[in-house]
């Protein structure tokens, strides 16, 4: 997401709205997970969101 947007994270995280912001990508980004490692996985463990916090919100807890 960073990679191909990355004024677009900036000014989400300078406007504290990263979730609205990437709304649809976390999404994709989330069926693609659970279909890669499993829904059971997937929701029994806060790796996704551990990565949401520090790749996307640079480290911030926002997921």
């Amino acid at each position: 997401m960073i990679v191909y947007q990355p004024e677009k994270r900036q000014q989400a995280l300078k406007a504290g709205n990263v979730k609205e912001a990437f709304d649809e990508e976390i999404k994709k980004s989330w069926e693609e997970y659970v279909e890669q490692v499993g829904a059971e996985l997937a929701n029994s463990t806060p790796f996704f969101t551990e990565a949401l916090n520090e790749i996307l919100a640079g480290g911030q807890k926002l997921f």
